[in-house]
């Protein structure tokens, strides 16, 4: 019943408006890193989610699986995850960038945007957040630069840039 309450009571934190700023924003990202990253934008978890007494964290790692972020080449796909209800914020990253990064990287990059959307500052706070992620993807996973046989190959955009409001 709380979500529901939130949805009626509250205006949406994220306007469609933004989408684009955003996908172009992520698009510019991964010019710098092989890896792929996603956003999703929900303003209340659906009610079999919540009827199942299920998290903020199952939804965003069901979404991780149902928008393909897992099924890139190197496994390197990042959702972030936003559920304005709960003012959650889950950033779910693919095995290939868990195991050269901490769970710190994400909490941190977690607790920037969380104090980013206190402040009114929707806009820049998911756009900070897109540039860290994309900071550790390409520390990580860089793009090649040259096409040699032992550089990877640059690969084409495996998870749609346009964040899902």
């Amino acid at each position: 019943m709380a979500h529901r309450w939130y949805v009626l009571t509250t205006p949406a934190l994220m306007q469609p408006a933004l989408q684009a700023q955003w996908a172009a924003h992520i698009a510019v990202s991964e010019e710098q890193h092989e890896g792929q990253i996603a956003v999703y934008v929900e303003r209340e978890l659906p009610a079999h989610y919540i009827s199942a007494d299920r998290t903020a964290r199952d939804r965003a790692v069901g979404l991780f699986g149902k928008l393909g972020v897992w099924d890139t080449e190197y496994n390197n796909g990042v959702l972030i995850y936003l559920l304005e209800a709960e003012h959650a914020i889950e950033i779910v990253a693919d095995r290939g960038v868990r195991t050269c990064t901490q769970e710190a990287d994400w909490t941190a990059i977690a607790q920037q945007l969380a104090q980013l959307l206190q402040a009114g500052q929707t806009s820049q706070g998911m756009l900070l957040a897109v540039d860290s992620v994309g900071a550790l993807l390409a520390a990580h996973f860089p793009r090649a630069t040259d096409n040699t046989a032992d550089a990877p190959r640059a690969l084409d955009n495996e998870v749609p840039d346009f964040p899902v409001l």
